[in-house]
């Protein structure tokens, strides 16, 4: 399905600029833009792929990540074919890199907003993540769908690699709650060899996403001999801190995988010394991820240290959470902070 990308206009050249993304590709009749699935026909930018789902699933809101936000409940979650990035180690490549690495073709089946929020609620879910690719990049289609999600009493969460323009973000605000948001690396050469992208638009989506009242959760993919030094890591955590130190921030373990097959898979040594570093910059929340370690997968009272959310098993798998529907430590009274309700 084609319909048309209105978060796009005419500049005076002629061209179409895509205003959905930091990549603002400028296009001409017959362009795609960098994501693959954005193409200007007659001289309107459409979105190639709207009501077309290429992965749908029910998951653990855990799985996301998202760890503060209704922790044990389900998360309705889709996605389409493309990504405004080209990540040499992108664990879903197969539908964000489709249309690029198949002459644009495009693919999914049919499944128009109204059918994914009417999904949701049949699977009793709570929220609709729009995750697996890039979601700025079907920006229309996650957009009609959260606000026919709000309309139920549903939440919508972005699992973004924080490439939305602050026009995006503007218009998103009243619907999307949550983001985890990657900050994949703190080096522009990073960024530009191995992601395709730049890191300042990333932090400045982070920024703009908080300021907006978004609940905002970081992941970081820690790979061995690319991003991993302390003093990487530091950076990315006085960033986190600077902004405020109550933002989650995931941990991740790499594993070989598409263009990167071999890099070694990330020693756990290397998420608990990242997990230390994020302590001693004053951060509440750490989380490792892509392995096994109940204990710093947990969440703890930043005022008592009692183990409030408990996770063990797979991700998702086995959470027992104490708090309250305000986020309430029942030992000291502590309010954590999160989506709780």
């Amino acid at each position: 399905m084609s319909q048309t990308a209105w978060l796009s206009k005419e500049l005076s050249s002629g061209k179409i600029l895509c205003q959905a993304c930091a990549q603002a590709c400028k296009l001409d009749d017959g362009e795609y833009g960098i994501c693959g699935v954005r193409r200007v026909e007659d001289g309107e930018l459409k979105l190639l792929v709207y009501g077309l789902a290429a992965a749908v699933n029910v998951d653990p809101v855990e799985k996301k990540p998202m760890f503060h936000f209704l922790p044990k409940s389900r998360a309705f979650s889709v996605g389409t074919v493309g990504c405004n990035l080209s990540c040499k180690f992108c664990q879903n490549h197969e539908i964000s890199q489709y249309s690029k690495e198949n002459n644009h073709k495009i693919a999914g089946h049919e499944l128009p907003p109204e059918q994914i929020v009417a999904l949701a609620i049949e699977n009793k879910c709570d929220s609709i993540a729009y995750t697996y690719n890039e979601p700025i990049v079907f920006f229309e289609y996650t957009y009609d769908t959260a606000k026919l999600a709000h309309e139920k009493g549903i939440k919508n969460i972005y699992v973004t690699s924080g490439y939305e323009t602050k026009k995006a973000i503007d218009l998103l605000q009243p619907y999307i709650d949550g983001m985890n948001i990657d900050i994949k690396s703190f080096s522009d050469e990073f960024y530009k060899e191995i992601c395709g992208a730049r890191l300042k638009p990333v932090l400045e989506a982070v920024k703009y996403a908080h300021e907006k009242g978004i609940w905002v959760e970081i992941t970081t993919l820690l790979i061995s001999g690319k991003n991993d030094s302390d003093e990487e890591i530091r950076s990315i955590a006085r960033f986190i801190a600077d902004l405020d130190t109550s933002i989650p921030w995931h941990l991740s373990a790499f594993h070989p995988m598409y263009k990167m097959l071999d890099v070694e898979r990330t020693p756990e040594s290397t998420l608990l010394r990242a997990y230390k570093i994020g302590q001693e910059e004053g951060l509440k929340y750490l989380y490792v991820g892509n392995i096994d370690n109940e204990d710093h997968e947990s969440t703890y009272c930043p005022s008592c240290k009692t183990r409030v959310i408990d996770r063990s098993g797979n991700i998702g798998q086995f959470v027992t959470n104490e708090l309250d529907a305000e986020g309430t430590c029942p030992k000291c009274g502590y309010k954590l902070e999160g989506v709780w309700k």
